[in-house]
């Protein structure tokens, strides 16, 4: 007997009882998806509740249960501070020059000649009149030698002339001539006096040429470098001469101004002042050498807006070189009387120029000022501060109006300076430094 296959079983009954009516897997990600999203929500509120408040409180109050009065604006910020004092500013002008030597003189020969000797020394110092150079001068003894005999003959000859005519001159009165050969007579010897004549000029020009067969300094100064050595044979018409002497003792310095600048200088010349000028050197930082103005150029330069001035020094000590480039400063006028603070104190900002004023208090003040000229670590107050008064010189970045302060002790090398004795402000605190005006 034989039985029949039986059929597969239905998918259903392959699957557990307990999944058969459950969603497959895409169901249950979905659900897992849903729960993590509200999870992250949950989580974010809570940071955004209770920690975001702490994060924006001031750094101040943070760790301080929010109290005002700890935060770090109203901290009392430490501060370098000075007090305005009166005293004289000088003005100065600056400006940019180039040392021009008063003479420069291109050393030449004025006869022709072999240079048989030179007897100077390449960057020496000479004086007017000294001997540089010796061409040989044999040529112009002779040319001198042939006047003189010239001048011997006609001397003789001159006289065998006058001679004669003192004789005609007899024998005219004694109606011994004619008339025709004693005026003859008479001519024959003007005509050896103007070979007379002529004969000392040639010795003359002989001599002159012996002597420029010397050649001496023109002038006193500092000799370059040599042009021609000895041996060579010189020309009056060489361009490059035997050497250049430049005079630097005394030396002029000539330097630019801005145009603006040109009335209250004329107006110190016309009261016949006397401007100081000094030299600085390319930085700026030392003094070369002091001087006086010397002039003015009689036109601006359009194309500059500027114009010349020529200062002179005695350049005793040689500081000044020719063509050295200099920074030049002129003492203009001198302020008195007039608020002096320290350069560090001015600040700049949409205002214009202020300072921070310490009060009473230990508070600082914006007090808006009008700056004058400064000099230095000094600057001169035109308006709105009193002597007295104290200003912050260092740690004004972390300031603002009404910031509490505490004033440390000064440095001394933001103090204003004074060749003499400073005038005392009108009040003073225990501690502060006491910088007084410059008068240099």
């Amino acid at each position: 007997m034989s039985t029949a296959p039986l059929p597969p079983p239905a998918a259903e009954e392959l699957i557990p009882a307990g999944m058969q009516r459950s969603a497959g897997p895409a169901a249950w990600w979905q659900r897992t998806w849903v729960w993590l999203l509200v999870l992250a929500i949950l989580g974010g509120t809570a940071y955004f509740v209770f920690a975001k408040p702490e994060a924006g409180k001031p750094a101040g109050m943070q760790q301080s249960g929010g109290k005002p009065g700890m935060n770090a604006m109203n901290r009392s910020q430490p501060v370098v501070a000075a007090a305005a004092k009166v005293g004289d500013i000088n003005v100065y002008l600056n400006g940019l020059g180039t040392v021009v030597p008063l003479n420069t003189v291109t050393v030449k020969t004025r006869v022709d000649g072999q240079l048989s000797a030179v007897m100077f020394r390449e960057g020496q110092m000479v004086k007017q009149g000294e001997l540089l150079a010796q061409i040989d001068p044999r040529p112009y003894q002779v040319q001198l030698a042939q006047a003189e005999g010239t001048m011997a003959r006609d001397q003789a000859l001159l006289k065998n002339a006058q001679a004669d005519l003192d004789r005609y001159r007899t024998l005219f009165e004694q109606d011994s001539i004619a008339k025709q050969q004693l005026d003859t007579q008479a001519s024959l010897v003007r005509q050896y006096e103007g070979a007379i004549k002529a004969d000392q000029a040639q010795i003359d020009s002989a001599k002159l040429q012996l002597t420029y067969s010397r050649i001496t300094a023109p002038l006193s100064g500092r000799l370059g470098l040599r042009q021609v050595d000895a041996g060579n044979i010189v020309h009056a018409s060489d361009t490059n001469g035997i050497v250049v002497i430049t005079q630097l003792q005394p030396v002029t310095v000539v330097y630019t101004l801005p145009e603006d600048n040109i009335s209250a200088v004329m107006k110190k010349l016309h009261a016949g002042q006397k401007l100081t000028v000094d030299a600085y050197d390319r930085a700026g930082k030392t003094k070369l050498a002091s001087g006086m103005l010397l002039t003015v150029d009689n036109q601006i330069d359009p194309a500059t807006g500027t114009i010349k001035l020529k200062a002179q020094f005695a350049n005793d000590d040689s500081s000044l070189f020719p063509n050295q480039f200099v920074n030049a400063r002129m003492l203009l006028d001198v302020m008195r009387e007039i608020i002096l603070i320290p350069s560090a104190a001015v600040q700049r900002g949409t205002q214009g120029t202020f300072v921070y004023v310490v009060r009473d208090d230990q508070s600082v003040a914006v007090r808006t000022v009008k700056l004058g000229p400064t000099e230095g670590e000094t600057a001169a107050i035109e308006s709105g501060l009193s002597a007295g008064e104290i200003v912050v010189v260092d740690g004004t970045d972390k300031l603002r109006d009404g910031a509490k302060v505490e004033v440390g002790e000064r440095n001394a090398a933001a103090a204003p300076s004074d060749g003499g004795t400073p005038k005392q402000g009108k009040r003073r605190r225990d501690g502060d430094a006491s910088p007084s005006a410059s008068g240099s």
